[in-house]
């Protein structure tokens, strides 16, 4: 009868102990800091079968470095871990918990050593410290001086759309005013602006010139601001030639004589003294006078 009773007893430890489908293995029970470990979960092939999220010390001085998908042989499902550890000393990977067809089965628990790294510095050659890596550049990093320069452009065209729109404005109200009134209204702000008394010569040539050249081109319709001295001279010469313009040979020459003193003071630096420039200012006046049109006297008619 024992007999028979010790039988049934291993038997059934026997069945037990095969009903088991789990098996846990480390490929090394002992490292050195920093040495990483093969953790693996066998488990018997079935229909439904969760591996867990490894639960390791709260200290966590045993790491999980990386979680491997699931390898699959004829019979099993198996599972690896890599783990790792920077503290010295003796830690136990504590059992884990295995779903399969929604049933729980538990692991063994497992022990591993680890060791630090001696070093011994009359062997081991020390190097020097490594340069810091700069990191790749992302968009990120300039986003905000993007942000700063859409807006500065935003500022400019700005401006210079008003700019452009006053100025245009201001073109407009001068294409009311007849060449003759326009020219006398600016040679008065320009003594007004005393560019001479704040030595502001080459300035007010500039002004002077572009006042007699702006008249020429509105009241002869000769192109004469984008016109040089030289073109602008001969296209006036030839016009008087045919007795188009029919000016006097006086006031040629006294614009053409005004115009090269003008570019020696814009481009070279020119200097005249006082009463040079203000007998600019008188010729520049009389040249204006000299080249508006004369009105024609209409004849009495007496009935």
């Amino acid at each position: 009868m024992s007999r028979i009773v010790t039988y049934l007893i291993f038997l059934f430890g026997g069945l037990l102990f095969a009903q088991n489908p789990i098996e846990t293995a480390i490929d090394t029970s002992s490292i050195r800091i920093g040495e990483q470990i093969e953790y693996k979960i066998s488990v018997d092939k079935a229909d439904n079968v969760v591996f867990p999220k490894l639960v390791l010390d709260s200290l966590n001085r045993v790491e999980v470095v990386e979680e491997l998908k699931i390898d699959t042989t004829p019979t099993k499902y198996i599972k690896k871990y890599l783990l790792t550890s920077f503290d010295s000393g003796r830690y136990v990977i504590p059992r884990q918990q295995v779903l399969i067809n929604n049933r729980k089965f538990i692991t063994d628990s497992l022990l591993i050593d680890v060791a630090t790294v001696k070093v011994d510095t009359t062997k081991q050659k020390l190097f020097p410290l490594k340069s810091i890596k700069n990191q790749p550049i992302v968009f990120d990093d300039y986003k905000s001086y993007l942000w700063i320069l859409l807006a500065v452009l935003a500022l400019i065209l700005l401006y210079y759309f008003f700019i452009f729109r006053k100025k245009k404005e201001q073109i407009a109200i001068e294409k009311r005013i007849p060449p003759y009134e326009l020219a006398m209204q600016r040679l008065g702000k320009l003594d007004e602006q005393k560019l001479l008394q704040s030595n502001k010569v080459k300035l007010y040539y500039i002004e002077l010139t572009d006042i007699i050249r702006t008249y020429i081109e509105r009241e002869l319709n000769i192109p004469a601001l984008e016109s040089t001295t030289d073109e602008l001279m001969n296209t006036i010469k030839d016009f008087n030639s045919i007795k188009t313009l029919d000016l006097p040979k006086e006031t040629v020459h006294n614009l053409q004589k005004l115009l090269q003193e003008a570019d020696l003071v814009k481009f070279a630096k020119h200097k005249p003294i006082l009463e040079e420039i203000k007998g600019h200012r008188v010729d520049t006046e009389n040249i204006i006078n000299d080249l508006k049109p004369k009105q024609v006297e209409e004849d009495e008619v007496v009935e």
